[in-house]
Order: C-alpha cells, then sequence, then structure tokens
C-alpha cells in the first residue's frame, strides 16, 4: 500500500511527468536513433551547404536545416542524444557510487575516517570544476570516457558532503541505538539500517548529477576535448554553430534547444522526487 501511495503521489507530480516526458523522449531518440534518423549523420552534401530548414516531408528535405558541411541538422541531433545520455548514465551512476561510499564512511566510521575525507573534499573543492576537468581532459587525452573520468572526478564530492552530513544524522536517530543493543556489527547497521533511508535522496541526487554532466560534455566539446569531431554531439554543434550563427542560426538553436530540454527534464524530474520522497518537504 505505501509502495502505491508514493506512486500515485510521483504520478501526480506535474515536474515528475513533464521530466519524466522529456527523458523519455531523450531515451528513445538514443536508442531509435537508426530508424528515425532520416539521414547518415556524417553524410556530407557540399552542394546543400547551410540550406535552410525544409519541412516539406519530401526523400531529400532537411526538416531543421543542413550544417556547414551539409550534413543534416536533425540527424546529427538524434545521434547526438546517444553521447549525452551515455555520459549521463555512466558518468551519474560512478559519480553517485563514489560520492556516496565516501560519505557513508566519512559519516559512520569514526572521526579519523570522517576528518581525512573532509580534508579531501575541502582541497577537491577549492579547484574551479571546470577548468580542472578541462585539465582532466587534456592529460588523459580526448574521448568519451575521459570524459566520464574527469566528471566522476571532479563530482564526487557532491555526494560525499550531502551523503555525509545525513549519515550523521541518521547516526543519532532510536533505531541505530536498537540496533546496537541488539548487537548488530557496524557494517550491518550501515547497510541494513542506514543505506535504505538514504536511498531517495541518492536518487534525487543522482537526477541533477546526470543534467550536470550532459553540461559538462557539452562544454568539453564545444572546446574540443571530449570525442571525435565527426561524432555527433551537441557542444561540438554548438561550437560549430557559434561561426555561422548569422548565416544559419538553425545549427546553433537547434543543439542549445535539445541540450536546454534534456538538462531541464533532469532537473524537474530531481525536484519532483525530493518533493514527494523527502518526508521532511512533504
Amino acid at each position: 500500500m505505501a509502495e502505491r501511495g508514493v506512486g500515485r503521489r510521483l504520478l501526480g507530480n506535474w515536474r515528475v511527468l513533464l521530466g519524466g516526458l522529456l527523458l523519455l523522449l531523450l531515451v528513445l531518440a538514443a536508442l531509435l536513433a537508426p530508424d528515425i534518423a532520416p539521414f547518415d549523420p556524417l553524410d556530407q552534401d557540399l552542394g546543400a551547404q547551410l540550406a535552410a530548414p525544409d519541412w516539406r516531408f519530401g526523400a531529400d528535405a532537411h526538416a531543421l536545416g543542413t550544417d556547414s558541411l551539409g550534413r543534416d541538422v536533425l540527424s546529427r541531433l538524434i545521434w547526438g542524444s546517444r553521447v549525452a545520455l551515455t555520459v549521463a548514465l555512466v558518468a551519474g551512476v560512478l559519480t553517485a557510487l563514489l560520492g556516496t561510499l565516501l560519505g557513508l564512511a566519512a559519516g559512520f566510521f569514526g572521526a579519523a575516517t570522517d576528518a581525512a575525507i573532509s580534508r579531501a573534499v575541502d582541497i577537491w573543492s577549492a579547484f574551479p570544476p571546470v577548468l580542472l576537468s578541462i585539465i582532466l581532459v587534456a592529460l588523459l587525452g580526448t574521448g568519451l570516457w575521459s570524459v566520464v573520468v574527469a566528471i566522476v572526478v571532479i563530482d564526487w564530492t557532491r555526494f560525499c558532503r550531502v551523503v555525509r552530513a545525513e549519515t550523521l544524522k541518521q547516526r543519532r536517530m532510536d533505531y541505530v541505538a536498537a540496533a546496537v543493543v541488539a548487537g548488530l556489527r557496524p557494517a550491518a547497521i550501515l547497510w541494513r539500517e542506514v543505506v535504505p533511508n538514504l536511498l531517495p535522496l541518492v536518487l534525487v541526487l543522482l537526477t541533477l548529477e546526470m543534467g550536470i554532466a550532459v553540461v559538462v560534455e557539452a562544454i568539453l566539446s564545444f572546446v574540443g576535448l571530449s570525442i571525435s569531431s565527426d561524432t555527433p554531439s551537441w557542444g561540438g554543434m554548438i561550437a560549430e554553430g557559434r561561426e555561422v550563427v548569422h548565416e544559419a542560426p538553425w545549427v546553433l538553436s537547434g543543439a542549445m534547444l535539445v541540450l536546454l530540454a534534456t538538462v531541464l527534464g533532469f532537473n524537474l524530474l530531481g525536484d519532483g522526487l525530493k518533493a514527494e520522497l523527502d518526508p521532511v518537504l512533504r
């Protein structure tokens, strides 16, 4: 009954519904890209450079126009969703895993562990995130997995701080004292009692982190430090569109709109989940 109640609350929250719909469209675009993209995203047609959007839906019509090499903008947006979704899922999950584990250790296993991890968080947080990500990718070499590693290395502190604070709060709860009296080992108390109460919080942070990961990848693509320039990515399209914004604004605006919609979807979903799963807010 409780699970059905949570489900009804989530379905009744407009932010969860709208954010979920936007992200569902992203997932469908990424999964069905070979079937729904009207053109090969790498095919160049130098005779159709910077062609304006054509809504006639003919075999050769480019609904969102073409870029400076005559490549179909719509097809590149659709295929670019694969890069965005991959980075969001892989980087988001790995960041959440690393930050949560360190946050749990800092909040549960005593002052010495807490002090060591907290100092590491303070030092890491002193570096500007975007600058640090650019330096890391430059050192690791360009590529999608270098971007993922850079995001994980930078953003684990976000999870660690929040999870540590909440773990310290949970340690003072009566159910933890009861588990200690019952003779449970610290590790068992942590995984059986504390972690389940932190899962809603981690889920909310994860959705927000996925949106941040998409933005970071776009920034690195914009400066040429992500994947190959031939591979469709929204950041790369924004960089290219900036150079021809006066002649062909559709190249820039299309990539910016889908990037905005994706980040908005993650943020709306995260806000909606927080409103419905956080007992204090409810």
